[in-house]
């Protein structure tokens, strides 16, 4: 998305002079000098091939920065959903443990803090907020000029300096020093209620309704509620309650 949103930035402004007219500049001028700009950077800049649209409006920024708001969303769903996978150890999910990158609470002996998480989510915050004001930025200017460049420019920059160095630092910090706590997994899958959904192709959603609510009533696990109904056995249990088969469609 963000590789998609690079081409229009490239396309340059420059040589459209009065409004977009290219008054007082000579024809080839704006080709030759956008050229001279990519020979210096290095990078593909190009003449805009409708200046009026160029200095009217800032589409390119405006989308540039709807890309970088996308991967902020995203990577702000992905901290959120590894703090809660690591919280506990005893009291939360605890389905992962966190690297310890700090010594932790100062007033908690023993407590890790998801700081790379946090710092994460922040970072997504203010590249949202950007977003904001490049949006606002862009709906500005009057007929043929928009002024409002600069901040547009400025907090564009800010967004991406921002999410490519916390995405560094989070993949660095954080994701490759996750571990699995494959025990902890293990009792909350075979803990879960919902693991009933498989029972309806054998004995129907209103049977597996009443399991489902008995175990959780009773406080048993779903295997002891779906014998104790009388609507299967605990062999049958077994072989239609098998997880790793949960995880997509069945073969026709």
């Amino acid at each position: 998305m963000v590789q998609a949103a690079l081409p229009a930035l490239y396309r340059l402004a420059l040589g459209g002079t009065a409004v977009g007219t290219g008054l007082n500049t000579t024809k080839g001028y704006d080709a030759e000098i956008a050229a001279l700009i990519a020979d210096e950077t290095n990078l593909p800049f190009v003449t805009a091939p409708n200046k009026f649209e160029s200095l009217a409006g800032h589409d390119s920024l405006v989308e540039m920065s709807g890309a970088l708001n996308v991967v902020a969303c995203s990577l702000n769903k992905i901290a959120n959903d590894i703090r809660l996978l690591g919280s506990g150890p005893r009291c939360g999910l605890g389905e992962i443990s966190l690297p310890e990158n700090e010594p932790g609470s100062s007033i908690m002996p023993g407590k890790v803090n998801p700081t790379q998480c946090e710092a994460m989510t922040m970072v997504c915050a203010q590249v949202m907020g950007n977003h904001v004001t490049i949006s606002t930025g862009g709906a500005q200017g009057q007929f043929e000029l928009n002024v409002f460049k600069p901040v547009m420019a400025s907090n564009l920059l800010h967004s991406a300096t921002l999410i490519g160095d916390a995405a560094s630092c989070f993949a660095r910090r954080c994701v490759v020093g996750i571990t699995a706590n494959e025990d902890r997994i293990e009792t909350l899958l075979h803990g879960s209620l919902m693991l009933v959904t498989a029972l309806n192709p054998h004995i129907g959603y209103d049977k597996a309704t009443i399991i489902a609510k008995s175990a959780h009533k009773n406080g048993t696990t779903l295997k002891e509620a779906a014998v104790a109904s009388g609507y299967l056995t605990a062999e049958q249990f077994d072989e239609w309650i098998i997880p790793e088969s949960m995880i997509g469609p069945k073969d026709a």
